[in-house]
């Protein structure tokens, strides 16, 4: 070596040194210019070119560390650190699989590296690969115990995978490390809230305020739990809260128009929808749940415009489906072509939806339906079918496709044109009789009772009645019978404690109608039995909740989707009691005005 690159060496050696307790002192400017000199001296040197990297990174520029750490790797390929550095870089370019390779080959090179273990898991929850991302915090926790974020992190990827209860666990020991972290508090509160647990899940998020007062997200989420807690004023103040901090926050705008919903307040959530969707144009939620409110206040040619979203993607984009067929919305000609009418929801959505199929075969069209397989029987002989198909079964050739709930908008309905609501299905004759048999010989009035829908729908605990409050209607002067299609373990004893209440198998919904023709009447929570009941043009009576479904509209005691359903609505403070006192009072006065009780 000649004397003038001994004398560089000598000089880099010593400049190189002075930039790292720069550098490490956080004087990163300054560190910079030592390392370019270093460069200007010997172009190829490793640890200047991948400290200059570490402080592009650290200055928020990426994609100049990705260049620099390249050229340090050009030259030291096998240097743990650098690999786990470019991964870094690479995965705040979102660049998430290069990420993941970079790390792949630092664990290879140094695999007792806690830190790359858990970078690593960090790429894979971004690619939405949570359960290799759960291995990576795990081996990381397993090298390092005391690595707070990787319990962190690792709660956030078990809740993706919606292992709520380990999520929880692996926040605790986040927070037992470290209990200053709000985001170890918000999202524990996230896991809880997903598990019904709302006063803890408040809890959680009042910790993580307290310790960020700032934190929009944790402001937000208090309200949500606020909301299933039934306090409402209070989740509005906590949005108003979130959106202060996040003016563009459009999920709190949605989530305090819900809010407003629950207490009436029905002009501001309808303000709050629309300022979210000016927010977020395409944000689905909005729309569906702004279409909602449009038809509960009975404004339904905009309702059925926006009730569209519900098709949509998650990202506002149309969805065609499994349909290569164009979607029919009432204006293409439909003389002498074929069109597949098709379920889409639940069944109570099917049954008043249908009562359409006449009118779009009355257009000249071949009418397929597909519907779900409870159903098949009962729309056996439904007017305007050609070709009734169980979901999911072969389909003949077909020119145009329409889901059923659709179709309203396809004849602009409003609230003086619902066709049908007189009635339009029809119990099958020899089930009838059938079921006549079974009954025996009728001494009393007798009514049919519905107390619960789907214990999975979501809404399920605000449209159902307790059996043990529902009891309060029995009176000798009347024969009862069970329309319910499933009792919990709770409601059997109830019911084995009332044999007043007569109980069947019931096999499908053209049984229930075949009964529903041999009752004086029916009532029944917001279920697919009320529908069916209205659809059968038989009386129903339908207890709803204080915020009941969009299709009940507001305040009325009559539905114009069915003539002869009668309407029950529950107070906010009184409760169902006074609802089953109001059904009871006026089921004496029927039948004894008609001298039969």
């Amino acid at each position: 070596m000649s004397d003038d690159a001994t004398a560089n060496a000598t000089a880099a050696l010593t400049t190189l040194q002075q930039a790292l307790a720069l550098h490490q002192g956080g004087q990163l400017a300054q560190a910079q210019a030592l390392y370019d000199r270093v460069l200007q001296w010997q172009p190829e040197n490793f640890d200047a070119l991948h400290l200059s990297g570490l402080i592009a990174f650290q200055s928020k520029n990426p994609a100049r560390a990705v260049e620099l750490i390249n050229r340090a790797l050009a030259v030291n390929p096998d240097h743990a650190d650098a690999h786990a550095n470019m991964g870094n870089a690479l995965r705040k370019l979102g660049q998430f699989e290069s990420a993941l390779a970079s790390y792949d080959t630092a664990i290879r090179l140094r695999p007792e590296h806690a830190e790359s273990h858990f970078n690593r898991g960090i790429a894979l929850k971004e690619l939405g690969q949570y359960a290799l991302a759960v291995s990576s915090y795990d081996q990381a926790i397993a090298l390092n115990p005391g690595l707070m974020p990787a319990y962190a992190n690792r709660g956030v990827a078990l809740a993706a995978l919606d292992r709520h209860e380990s999520a929880i666990a692996s926040f605790d020991h986040a927070i037992n490390l470290k209990p200053g972290i709000a985001y170890s508090h918000l999202h524990r509160g996230i896991s809880l809230h997903a598990m019904g647990r709302y006063p803890e899940a408040a809890a959680s998020y009042r910790q993580a305020i307290a310790l960020e007062p700032a934190n929009a997200e944790a402001h937000h989420n208090l309200g949500i739990s606020l909301i299933q807690l039934r306090q409402h004023e209070a989740a509005i103040a906590s949005i108003d809260r979130a959106i202060a901090l996040k003016p563009g926050f459009a999920e709190a705008y949605v989530n305090r128009a819900l809010a407003f919903h629950e207490i009436r307040q029905h002009q501001a959530a309808m303000a709050d929808y629309r300022q979210a969707i000016a927010l977020q144009p395409k944000l689905r939620i909005a729309h569906r749940n702004l279409s909602h409110l449009h038809l509960l206040l009975g404004d339904y040619e905009q309702g059925w415009e926006e009730f569209e979203w519900r098709l949509r993607g998650d990202d506002g984009e149309d969805r065609q489906g499994r349909f290569s067929q164009p979607l029919w919305l009432g204006r293409e000609s439909l003389a002498g072509k074929t069109i597949l009418l098709h379920s889409e929801q639940g069944l109570g959505d099917t049954i008043q939806f249908c009562r359409y199929a006449k009118l779009v075969a009355d257009l000249g069209a071949r009418v397929i339906l597909e519907v779900q397989k409870p159903l098949l029987k009962l729309f056996a002989n439904l007017d305007g079918v050609a070709l009734l198909v169980s979901k999911g079964g072969v389909l003949p050739p077909f020119q145009f496709h329409c889901p059923l709930m659709s179709l309203p908008l396809a004849f602009r309905t409003r609230l003086d044109n619902i066709p049908a609501a007189g009635g339009y299905l029809r119990a099958d004759a020899g089930k009838i009789e059938a079921w006549r048999a079974r009954l025996g010989t009728k001494t009393k009035p007798r009514v049919g009772l519905v107390w619960s829908g789907n214990p999975l729908q979501k809404n399920n605990h605000n449209r159902s009645i307790p059996l043990a409050v529902l009891t309060g209607l029995l009176d000798s002067q009347f024969e009862y019978v069970s329309l319910q299609k499933e009792a919990n373990e709770a409601d059997r004893k109830i019911l084995g404690a009332h044999p007043a209440i007569r109980c069947f198998e019931l096999d499908d919904l053209s049984d229930t109608a075949a009964l529903c023709e041999l009752l004086d009447l029916v009532i029944s929570v917001d279920t697919s039995v009320a529908h069916l009941t209205g659809a059968l043009g038989r009386p129903v009576w339908i207890p709803l909740g204080f915020n009941a479904d969009w299709r009940y509209l507001l305040e009325r005691a009559d539905s114009p989707w069915y003539a002869s359903a009668r309407l029950y609505r529950e107070d906010r403070l009184k409760g169902w009691n006074e609802v089953v006192a109001n059904i009871r009072a006026d089921l004496m006065r029927l039948f004894a005005a008609a001298g039969q009780a």
